[in-house]
């Protein structure tokens, strides 16, 4: 099947589907700038997960965590959504039965979604993601249950100057998933229930090698429903896809979803 036969089979069979499960990973956005931690220059071929992504590298080290968090958000500031966010924003603003799930943190899903709602003149609710890994553009408090969206700029020249809680004065922390931390159970139950009810599945930019991410795919695959993948590369899910669309989420969602 040539490429151009290939995107109308998975536009007819995420059309047909009243409810579609998409499940986005690093590959969506790095073509907007945001380095991936796997692969060929990956950060974690430079920095050690153990230092800087663990609750134990935040008790021992809080002021080295934040100053690696706040490089990590200047890099995301300058990055922008792509026209593969973008696309998948406008498409589930357009119609019902969309789920995102989205592994990444650096909420250029939610910036996309912003941003599409602004050009309908609508709210970006129905676009925002389940965020599996949590978001480099929230906080939360180490002590209580406080939360809230906050990329500000972070003083990390000292402990004193780090962001604390505005409700019991303990440090703030960058609410994403440290390794060795379980995922947040509401957006792991939004994301199982949202596999169990699909009628398809469209994959984006993640190699399948994440559990539990990859795992809502394969549930989908499992009860006979239609996977569409869209990357670049070579992934687990290629000898399960229905269509694999080989090539850039800015480059074929657009076709795919307009």
């Amino acid at each position: 099947m040539d490429h151009a036969a290939a995107l109308e089979r998975a536009r007819l069979l995420l059309a047909e589907a009243p409810r579609v499960l998409v499940l986005t990973g690093a590959g969506i956005s790095a073509e907007s700038g945001v380095p991936t931690f796997r692969g060929p220059g990956g950060l974690w071929k430079e920095f050690r997960p153990e230092d800087l992504a663990t609750p134990e590298a935040f008790a021992r080290d809080p002021r080295l965590v934040w100053e690696w968090y706040g490089w990590r958000r200047g890099l995301v500031a300058a990055c922008a959504p792509n026209a593969g966010h973008l696309a998948l924003a406008h498409w589930m603003l357009g119609r019902a039965g969309v789920t995102l799930v989205t592994q990444n943190v650096d909420a250029l899903h939610e910036r996309a979604a912003r941003t599409a709602a602004t050009a309908r003149g609508g709210d970006p609710s129905p676009a925002l993601p389940i965020r599996l890994h949590g978001s480099i553009a929230r906080v939360r408090c180490t002590r209580c249950d406080h939360g809230a969206e906050g990329d500000d700029p972070v003083d990390a020249t000292a402990r004193e100057t780090l962001p604390a809680c505005p409700a019991c004065g303990a440090l703030l922390r960058p609410d994403v998933v440290w390794f060795g931390e379980a995922l947040p159970l509401p957006a792991m139950q939004r994301a199982d229930a949202a596999a169990r009810e699909a009628d398809a599945c469209l994959v984006v930019g993640t190699a399948g090698a994440v559990q539990p991410a990859a795992g809502y795919a394969m549930a989908v695959v499992r009860r006979r429903r239609p996977l569409v993948v869209v990357d670049p590369g070579p992934t687990a899910f290629d000898g399960m896809a229905e269509v694999k669309l080989t090539g850039s989420a800015g480059a074929v969602l657009p076709p795919l979803l307009g």
